[in-house]
């Protein structure tokens, strides 16, 4: 990637790049010109693509649409190499696969790698939700390579800053709670309320299990750390005052940045205090070590 690239700013690539992810449907009554007709097998999805599931239902009625009208809007790629990787547009790609389509109409672009990414991103936000996990991925995979803040994706996007950190603070989660959200076995809300748990995965399972509701999976987690409180607090030593509002923002912002749970604690009357980086793996550890070293 040039040099200059990290310095463009994400809000002047997305109004650049939403000339070409929102362009209208076209219409058999009236056809568009395409750069070209690229054959499928030489046409591959993008390694970044922040969308990893694709829900069967909905793509069987595209392959019945493309069976009976074609394909009528252009996948958007890029060369690479004697392929075309696609930047816009793999469930077309997919269904014109089971449709057996020989080739597709193609708009060739010559984007960076962070274009790429971003025009992935906004054609999944804009046109179909995506399941929150690969959502914060996306946003993970904007700041991390692309150094892009949360502040400027806010912007960009039309999301607050608040909806892309809680967002981001599912990564957090241990990856069997994070595939019980993939596969739609726990809503986002299930899955924030999980967070603060000693184990996310275990209540996860009961959540499921039961049947809960966010309300009730919050007084579980609140259930199964009473316990630890009392043992921490016990005897003579005062309980923690509780955190305030701003406090426990200013922690859901620092794990956002660093990918792990953390803890601030203020000495009463004072500017001093902690500041506590939990992780659970190795992984993660190696993972905030780079993240710190790179600034």
């Amino acid at each position: 990637m040039a040099g200059n690239d990290k310095k463009r700013g994400l809000g002047r690539g997305l109004s650049a790049l939403m000339a070409d992810v929102n362009e209208p449907q076209v219409s058999q009554a009236s056809p568009r010109a395409v750069d070209q007709q690229i054959p499928i097998e030489k046409i591959v999805p993008n390694p970044d693509q922040p969308r990893k599931q694709f829900a069967s239902a909905p793509l069987d009625d595209l392959v019945a649409s493309i069976k009976e009208k074609g394909v009528l809007q252009p996948l958007i790629v890029r060369q690479v190499g004697d392929v075309y990787e696609i930047v816009a547009g793999e469930r077309r790609w997919r269904a014109a696969q089971q449709a057996q389509l020989h080739t597709l109409p193609v708009l060739v672009r010559d984007f960076t790698d962070t274009e790429v990414l971003e025009v992935a991103i906004i054609e999944n936000i804009q046109r179909a939700d995506l399941n929150p996990i690969e959502e914060a991925a996306g946003y993970r995979q904007l700041m991390d390579r692309f150094g892009h803040t949360q502040e400027k994706m806010a912007e960009a996007l039309g999301k607050s800053r608040s909806h892309i950190a809680n967002l981001l603070r599912l990564l957090q989660l241990p990856d069997a709670v994070q595939s019980f959200v993939l596969d739609g076995s726990l809503s986002a809300g299930h899955a924030r309320a999980l967070i603060t748990a000693d184990d996310p995965a275990a209540l996860a399972k009961k959540v499921i299990a039961g049947g809960l509701s966010v309300r009730a999976t919050e007084a579980l987690v609140k259930k199964s750390v009473e316990p630890a409180a009392k043992n921490i607090f016990s005897g003579d030593k005062p309980a923690a005052p509780a955190k305030d509002a701003d406090t426990k923002a200013l922690e859901s912002d620092l794990s956002a940045a660093t990918g792990v749970r953390v803890s601030l604690t203020h000495k009463p009357d004072g500017e001093a205090g902690q500041l506590t980086l939990h992780y659970d793996t190795l992984d993660q550890l190696d993972d905030l070590c780079r993240r710190l070293s790179n600034g």
